[in-house]
């Protein structure tokens, strides 16, 4: 799967209960995740010693986990829940049926579209891990990093636009409906405002 080196895999399976007894997960987050979820693996070991790229400063390698989901709506909060509880770099398969998401969890969830098994593939770019995992992160999270941002900052600016133009579709929804023209000129003012501020 994912096209990765052959001495990269690894079918290390991770039961739910074993993860909810060691990170004391209460009844209710048990639920939650057990309605998404059905089974985890850790399906790969991507590192210094299964491949020929070296440690970088900040990364010594990831793990691939394969997550079998119940459905395609999922609960988002159960990935960066896992993501959180394992203090590793890891590059998420989701899966339903013949389709799948790749998630990696970067400040916040980043994730690609649904695609084919089959067709989906990574390909390790860098000399280090440090570059490789950047361009996994910008690759999932369909980045376009500007300037002299870092990935971080990247996806911080991406979110912080997002909700401005979020604002923009609410407030013109707002003002069309307007009856008064004093409300009305308020919200135009508000929306060119935001649109300055872009």
């Amino acid at each position: 799967m994912l096209n990765l080196p052959k001495n990269t895999e690894l079918h290390r399976q991770l039961p739910k209960k074993a993860i909810y007894a060691k990170f004391g997960l209460k009844s209710a987050q048990q639920e939650k995740f057990d309605t998404d979820i059905s089974r985890i693996t850790i399906i790969n070991e991507v590192s210094p010693d299964t491949t020929t790229i070296v440690e970088g400063a900040n990364i010594s390698g990831f793990y691939v986990v394969s997550v079998i989901l119940k459905s395609m709506q999922f609960d988002d909060s159960n990935i960066i829940m896992l993501s959180k509880l394992i203090p590793q770099n890891i590059l998420f398969v989701l899966l339903y049926e013949e389709q799948v998401k790749l998630a990696v969890y970067h400040t916040k969830l980043l994730c690609s579209s649904w695609n084919k098994v089959d067709t989906t593939t990574i390909v390790l770019t860098g000399l280090d891990f440090d570059t490789v995992w950047n361009n996994i992160v910008i690759s999932i999270g369909g980045l376009t990093i500007e300037g002299d941002n870092s990935i971080k900052e990247q996806i911080e600016y991406d979110t912080e636009i997002n909700r401005i133009l979020r604002k923009i579709e609410k407030l013109e929804k707002q003002a069309r409906a307007e009856k008064q023209p004093r409300r009305k000129f308020e919200l135009v003012q508000e929306i060119n405002r935001l649109k300055d501020k872009l």
